[in-house]
């Protein structure tokens, strides 16, 4: 009897950690701040997606307004680390639905790379798409996502978009306040996190606690230049030249003089190259 019960017991425990690990995603994100890429960070993007003889790397670049400039750039830096096949992918609106053929690429690549530039612009062409769908199939199975600037931006499913509600513009965040950074739908590839990037490097920290008062509920990290987070089982590992702040958890939020935010005890940590915490 003691035995049938211990056997039951493994049975059921294995069970569990089957549905555990069928609701977390296969793949990786690598998650790049913006700045210039130095050659030991594009060795850890190849490595992170453990590139093998026949995969293939999809660039997109629908963010950029240079998108021969951005391929080129990447193309060489990962070609440094990697012989593996680099196809680009330019979707217009309508081929995010419709190119099935690209579509599928783009689903079965093995690192998916998406350039810097604008991520309203990104997010206006693969919002609600099959490219979309097949994005999240493939970092569900075993792919690698990255992006750099805009490219980190759209990893939120909350996305900062750049603009304000106070000038109507992007630029210069001049407040703390609730309600004045305009945000939007992004990939939704990290659910609780919303990104932040070229953050130390631009001061960026008026924009980012705005955020945090609109959605305490979630964390905000800002990413500086030439860094990374790489995101793996909940765990996001910083990497790269510089620093990364997260900041969560605020308590007793008020406002007052026309939105300007206040809030207490929010947990705020400053994360070194090496360093780890939790992400999703």
């Amino acid at each position: 009897m003691q035995i049938r019960k211990h056997i039951l017991f493994i049975l059921f425990s294995l069970l569990g950690l089957t549905i555990f690990s069928l609701g977390q995603p296969k793949g990786s994100l690598f998650i790049i701040g913006g700045g210039e890429r130095s050659p030991d960070l594009t060795k850890e993007l190849v490595s992170t997606a453990n590139l093998r003889p026949g995969d293939y790397i999809a660039v997109l670049t629908m963010a950029t307004s240079l998108p021969e400039q951005s391929t080129s750039l990447i193309s060489n830096q990962l070609s440094e680390f990697c012989k593996n096949r680099i196809s680009t992918f330019n979707f217009s609106k309508e081929q995010a639905n419709d190119d099935l053929i690209r579509i599928d690429s783009v689903r079965n690549a093995r690192l998916v790379y998406i350039t810097g530039g604008d991520q309203n612009k990104f997010m206006n062409v693969v919002h609600g798409s099959k490219l979309y769908e097949a994005l999240h199939y493939a970092y569900k199975n075993g792919a690698t996502i990255s992006g750099t600037s805009a490219g980190a931006a759209v990893m939120s499913k909350i996305m900062i978009t750049g603009s304000q509600k106070e000038t109507g513009t992007a630029g210069d965040f001049k407040v703390i306040k609730k309600g004045n950074v305009i945000t939007a739908e992004g990939m939704g590839l990290l659910t609780n996190t919303i990104i932040d990037q070229h953050f130390i490097m631009r001061s960026r920290y008026n924009r980012l606690l705005s955020v945090l008062g609109d959605y305490p509920d979630k964390m905000v990290v800002g990413i500086d230049e030439s860094t990374a987070i790489v995101v793996k089982n909940k765990i996001a590992k910083v990497i790269g030249q510089s620093q990364v702040v997260v900041i969560s958890n605020p308590k007793k939020i008020k406002t007052f003089n026309n939105n300007k935010l206040s809030f207490k005890n929010a947990r705020f940590s400053l994360y070194m190259p090496g360093e780890q915490f939790a992400i999703n």
